[in-house]
């Protein structure tokens, strides 16, 4: 399919909200307030959109769809979109979570109103554009894209430490993603291409493989993120307006777990066999430290954050563990957990709003005076610790199942990761909600309001709807996973073949 498509209006209907609004004259409380409407309206019309590419996917095929290819930087770099079974899901999830950051703004931003949505519409293209892009260049210029909103979102809205997280995450993820784009150029001089599609059928001689992987490794394992280069991401959350700890968690993160399954597993596939222990060392140190660690944290943000970087670690498990469970319980893992951890820091920011503080030990007894929240944050709470029921449970069970397939120790170790998440969060949950009201503060302190209602109740829905019935999410993964596996068990193969002929 040639010419402008769906795709594309994916990429453009942000970009055109956003143009609309610095149109925008004045700032006047209605000007801000015609700023807020029209962001919440492009993104309920691209969630719409995406929608519509979706009823146009077909997930009985691992092929790309709805590809869309110009010339753009001569023949060789191109302007081509297209998705997957692995893409896709993450494109509604994207689109889906973007209205929700609108609406947890709209009373908590005040100042620079129309940049900051602008600055919100513009990284929705970018977050949008790395998930469709089938062009390696076109895929780094929207990786380093995303870069410079989240940059402004932190260092303008954010907290007292805004600068210090501002310039922390930019720098950390700036010096993965220049190996990667030095990477990038030695593949093209090697295939003499950059699409992907044709890359994924191109076979990298086995030690350029090794190089290629460490260099697409440093950024990937920077922006999931990973032990030990994380420490960024606390810092950044607790910093971040809540918006932009929603988008964070729930999309930014995802892209470094996509950025494996999409470039190192199936272009370096015997790199990947052989990395896979350290990946497994380095998750599974993530589970059981990050969790650890989130057991001694007093703020709630921070706490969230560390729980975050744990479970990414489940992701890449999953992902190098090399067979269907682990893959597609990565998928889905990253799938909820942009959910699950999206809502929950819009719980903290519905509190944040009304104490203007974050200390666990400000709050106690929560459920005296907002019952309504406490059930919602109880039930963000479960879905966090993997209870049966909710979607968090499918993909770390999924996970666990891959890696015991894969490495009995691993699993093993991975597991204890989930009884010190029901620590940490249970624990947060008695000190916030349960316990005696005799705080002053907290006296007068008000319940859900209607537009709080109405952001959590489709978060909540979904999660535990995919938690009982997960099957929309791992049909469309099914395919490309077959088709993922036949270039792994061929790479294991090649592996254990050298291994046999050296002995």
């Amino acid at each position: 399919m040639l010419g402008f498509g769906i795709l594309s209006g994916l990429l453009i209907l942000p970009l055109v909200g956003a143009a609309f609004i610095l149109t925008l004259r004045g700032d006047s409380e209605a000007s801000r307030s015609n700023a807020r409407w029209a962001a919440l309206a492009t993104t309920l019309a691209t969630f719409v959109l995406s929608l519509v590419a979706w009823g146009r996917f077909d997930t009985a095929t691992a092929s790309f769809q709805l590809v869309e290819s110009h010339a753009w930087l001569t023949e060789t770099i191109r302007y081509k979109l297209g998705v997957d079974g692995f893409s896709i899901p993450l494109i509604l999830l994207t689109t889906f979570l973007m209205p929700f950051c609108i609406l947890a703004s709209w009373e908590s931003i005040g100042h620079r109103v129309k940049e900051y949505y602008v600055a919100f519409l513009v990284l929705e293209t970018t977050m949008i554009g790395v998930f469709c892009a089938l062009d390696l260049v076109l895929f780094y210029l929207f990786f380093e894209a995303g870069l410079i909103p989240m940059f402004l979102i932190i260092g303008i809205w954010g907290g007292k430490r805004r600068i210090y997280a501002s310039f922390k995450f930019f720098l950390y993820t700036l010096l993965g993603s220049v190996l990667m784009l030095l990477a990038i150029m030695a593949m093209y001089w090697q295939a003499g291409t950059t699409d992907i599609p044709t890359l994924l059928a191109f076979k990298f001689p086995s030690n350029l493989q090794i190089w290629l992987w460490l260099a697409f490794f440093a950024s990937f394992a920077v922006k999931m993120p990973m032990w030990p280069v994380h420490t960024w991401l606390p810092d950044a959350h607790v910093e971040a307006p809540t918006a932009g700890s929603v988008i964070l968690a729930g999309v930014l993160l995802k892209m470094g777990g996509y950025g494996f399954i999409r470039v190192s597993l199936p272009m370096f596939p015997e790199a990947s066999v052989y990395f896979a222990p350290l990946v497994f060392a380095l998750s599974v140190i993530a589970i059981i430290y990050t969790s650890l660690v989130a057991l001694m944290q007093e703020d709630i943000k921070k706490l969230i954050a560390y729980s975050s970087v744990a479970h990414m670690g489940f992701v890449t498990m999953g992902l190098f563990s090399m067979n269907e469970q682990g893959i597609q319980g990565a998928m889905f893992t990253m799938i909820s957990h942009g959910l699950v951890s999206g809502a929950l820091f819009l719980g903290v920011g519905v509190i944040y709003d009304r104490m203007h503080t974050r200390e666990i030990k400000a709050y106690g007894g929560l459920v005296n005076r907002m019952p309504m929240y406490a059930v919602v944050f109880m039930i963000l709470t479960m879905a966090n610790v993997a209870l049966p029921g909710t979607s968090g449970f499918i993909g770390e069970f999924l996970t666990l199942i891959g890696a015991f397939r894969s490495n009995t120790w691993v699993a093993f170790f991975a597991a204890t990761g989930v009884i010190l998440s029901a620590a940490y969060a249970l624990w947060l949950y008695r000190r916030v909600v349960y316990g005696e009201l005799d705080k002053p503060a907290l006296q007068t302190i008000t319940d859900l309001n209607r537009r709080e209602i109405i952001t959590f109740a489709p978060l909540i829905l979904l999660i535990i709807y995919y938690g009982v019935q997960p099957g929309p999410i791992l049909d469309a993964f099914a395919a490309p996973t077959d088709q993922l596996l036949k270039g792994v068990q061929a790479a294991l193969s090649t592996v254990k073949t050298a291994a046999l002929t050296a002995h």
